[in-house]
C-alpha cells in the first residue's frame, strides 16, 4: 500500500470516529443534582441541559432552567415532557420502577455515584463526561481539578489544633439535623483543616440541645439558607444550649453556600479554600 493511500485511509477513519463521537454525544440532558448540573456546565455542555432539579441553582444560567422536581421528589411525566436523550441522576434517587419507565420510553438514564474525597471528585467528573460522550474533555477537567485541589491543600492556613466543627442542617427550628461521620460535610471539614465534632454516628441525625452541648464545638457551620431560616446569626445564638458551647461563647457561627460546600466535583478547590479561611 502506498503512503498516499495509507494516509487517506487514516484520515477517513479519523473523520468517521469524530462523526460517531458527535452522534453519540448527548444533546438533550436532564441533570438531577446541583453537583451534576454544575459539572455538566463546567464540561461545556450547559446549553444542552433542558431542565434540572430544585437544588441546581448555580451558576445563574442553570438556576434559570425549568425544574422537574419538588423537594427531592421527581415527576416522570414532567421529565419525559422535555424529550431528553440522557438523564443524569444521583445513584439511588430513582426507583426500579422509574428506571423501567424511562428505559421503556427509550430514554437513557445514567446513575452517578458520588464519593466524598479528592479522588471521588475526579471520578465524578469522568463519570459524567463519559455519560455525555466526551471522555477527552472529562479527562482535562478532572486533571485540572486534581491539580487545583493539590495546590489549594498545600496553601491552607493551619492552626495549632484542628477546630471542632459542628454542621447543622436547618429548614427552620422544626427541621434541624447534624452531620456525622461519612457524610459530604464530614469530608469537607477534614479537607479544610477542621475536625467534625460528631464522631458517634454516621450521616445525619436530628439535632438536640443535649447533643449540641455534649459535642461542644469550637465552630458551628451552616448553609447560608439554613441560618437565614432560623432568623440569622443573632437569633441562632439565642437558641437553647448554644451559649454553653465554645462556638456560642465566641460567636463562631459560620455560614457557607450550600451547593459549593457539597459540590465534590470541579468546585472542590474553591470549597476547601473558602471553608479553611472561615474556620482557621
Amino acid at each position: 500500500m502506498s503512503i498516499k493511500k495509507h494516509y487517506i485511509i487514516l484520515v477517513t477513519l479519523s473523520f468517521s470516529l469524530i462523526l460517531q463521537q458527535a452522534a453519540a454525544q448527548a444533546k438533550r440532558i436532564i441533570s438531577l443534582s446541583s453537583a451534576i448540573s454544575e459539572t455538566v456546565n463546567a464540561l461545556g455542555y450547559g446549553k444542552s441541559i433542558l431542565a434540572t432539579d430544585v437544588t441546581s441553582v448555580s451558576p445563574e444560567e442553570i438556576n434559570r432552567l425549568p425544574k422537574v422536581s419538588r423537594n427531592r421528589s421527581f415527576s416522570v411525566e414532567s421529565i419525559t415532557a422535555f424529550r431528553p436523550d440522557l438523564i443524569l441522576v444521583p445513584e439511588g434517587d430513582f426507583s426500579k420502577e422509574n428506571l423501567y419507565q424511562f428505559k421503556s420510553l427509550g430514554i437513557r438514564v445514567v446513575s452517578i455515584r458520588q464519593e466524598f474525597s479528592v479522588e471521588g471528585a475526579t471520578k465524578f467528573i469522568r463519570q459524567i463526561a463519559t455519560a455525555i460522550g466526551d471522555k477527552a474533555r472529562g479527562e482535562q477537567l478532572a486533571q485540572k481539578t486534581e491539580n487545583s485541589v493539590n495546590t489549594t491543600l498545600s496553601q491552607l492556613k493551619k492552626g495549632n489544633k484542628a477546630p471542632k466543627v459542628l454542621f447543622i442542617y436547618a429548614r427552620g427550628v422544626g427541621t434541624m439535623n447534624v452531620a456525622g461521620k461519612g457524610s459530604s460535610i464530614d469530608a469537607i471539614i477534614k479537607l479544610a483543616g477542621g475536625k467534625n465534632a460528631i464522631q458517634e454516628f454516621s450521616d445525619f441525625k436530628p439535632y438536640t440541645t443535649e447533643a449540641l452541648v455534649k459535642s461542644n464545638p469550637d465552630i458551628i457551620l451552616m448553609f447560608d439558607f439554613g441560618l437565614s431560616s432560623l432568623g440569622g446569626r443573632e437569633a441562632f445564638l439565642e437558641l437553647p444550649g448554644v451559649a454553653y458551647t465554645n462556638a456560642g461563647k465566641n460567636k463562631r457561627i459560620v455560614e457557607m453556600n450550600g451547593p459549593l460546600l457539597i459540590n465534590f466535583s470541579n468546585r472542590l478547590p474553591e470549597a476547601i479554600k473558602t471553608l479553611n479561611n472561615r474556620i482557621l
